[in-house]
């Protein structure tokens, strides 16, 4: 106990030093913790997003660059999926059932001369049910053509059912408000209006072509025949759609979001390391200053392995201190930062119920990095207690 307390008195001797250490572990544990709750809660984000459809295949257009470059519109306004195409999916496809879907953008005027852009979406009357849950009002039918209105769209603008929206040059009912979906795999209706196929086609001008195809899958352990069935029968010459499923997409988003993690205590981790070396520069200068001390002390029958104790409860210290502030910091800033990540992210969408910022992994996060700053108070300061512990009493006496 005598030489934790020698530890604690030099420690408070140099208080300037001391707390100079200190504020470095801080730093290090804040930015591992905080970054690491931060890559951990968009991890949640985009697995609650995928496993929300977790029985849904989705056929998009196969666009080649050859030629061109990974993004040019030209080749955007020529992928589409012709309705022979579609034909062949749904073939491949039976049992399950195959949504061809319509996307495009027009002006639209919500009324009290309000007015903005928003996303059409066109689906054939009898498959809107199977993708979208209504909150409020009908669903549209073919002889009965309505708009469906997403539930953020509709609070945004104030519309109500029965509302007549002006969709480019036509007007359109409102027949129903949709219920909260989120952020999905293959469609995202919250701030958007859904409209019979029908009339999306004779508003746009298209016909029997398809941004995108749906597969709902009944079960999901025949997932993978589906997408098997789908690319010998429509791709087996030459690429012409891309097949992907939420798991494949689920699993793929997770090995990013892995790397970003990764990425971000790495980030951190080299805070701590400064902050160590800075540790590792303290000791040695206090073991330096100290050296007529330890001459005294081990000619009095101190052993080598108090005197290497007692410097390495003076990093232990440090880090400790460190470690304790930086663990309440972070888990205020870690929550901080995830939120307003998650905000910027989620801007215009939700994510449902279930979704958090904060939970056990994060907490986890909080412990490593409070571990991680201890340990690496305690590796720096090894040498320099090591060192103090191999000195010699008399010429440790004799120094000035």
């Amino acid at each position: 106990m005598i030489l934790f307390s020698f530890a604690v008195r030099n420690l408070q001797r140099h208080w300037i030093r001391s707390a100079l250490s200190i504020i470095g572990v801080i730093i290090g544990v804040v930015a591992i913790a905080s970054l690491g709750i931060m890559g951990n809660s968009i991890n949640l984000l985009v697995a609650n997003v995928i496993t929300d459809v977790g029985d849904t295949v989705v056929i998009t257009p196969h666009t080649a660059f050859v030629g061109t470059f990974a993004g040019d519109p030209r080749t955007a306004m020529d992928a589409a999926i012709p309705g022979h195409d579609v034909a062949e999916i749904r073939r491949a496809a039976n049992p399950h059932r195959t949504i061809p879907v319509l996307q495009g953008a027009d002006e639209v005027e919500f009324g009290r001369g309000r007015s903005g852009y928003a996303r059409i979406i066109g689906l054939a009357p009898e498959d809107i049910p199977v993708l979208l849950n209504l909150a409020e009002g009908q669903y549209p039918r073919q002889n009965q053509p309505g708009a469906l209105v997403g539930i953020h769209l509709a609070r945004e603008y104030g519309i109500a059912l029965g509302t007549r929206l002006g969709i480019g040059n036509e007007s359109i009912r409102v027949a129903g408000v949709l219920a909260e979906r989120g952020l999905a795999f293959d469609i995202n209706p919250d701030y958007a209006i859904v409209v019979p196929d029908a009339w999306y086609e004779r508003h746009f001008g298209v016909s029997d072509v398809y941004p995108m195809v749906i597969v709902r899958v009944g079960d999901i352990d025949e997932i993978d025949t589906v997408k098997g069935a789908i690319e010998s029968r429509i791709n087996r010459r030459k690429e012409v759609v891309d097949v992907a499923d939420s798991r494949e997409m689920l699993g793929q988003y997770k090995e990013i979001y892995r790397q970003i993690t990764t990425f971000l205590l790495g980030t951190g981790g080299i805070s701590l390391i400064i902050a160590a070396v800075n540790i590792l520069n303290v000791m040695y200068i206090s073991v330096t200053e100290r050296t007529r001390e330890i001459g005294i002390m081990r000619s009095i029958g101190a052993r080598k392995r108090e005197i290497l104790r007692m410097f390495l409860y003076e990093a232990m210290i440090l880090g400790l201190i460190g470690a304790i502030i930086g663990g309440a910091v972070s888990a205020a800033s870690g929550y901080l930062i995830s939120v307003v990540t998650l905000d910027l992210v989620t801007t215009g969408t939700s994510f449902g119920e279930g979704v958090t910022a904060f939970d056990v992994s994060a907490v986890g996060y909080i412990i490593f990095g409070m571990a991680f700053g201890v340990a690496t108070s305690i590796a720096a300061g090894f040498y320099p207690a090591w060192r103090a512990s191999q000195m010699d009493p008399i010429d440790a006496i004799q120094k000035r």
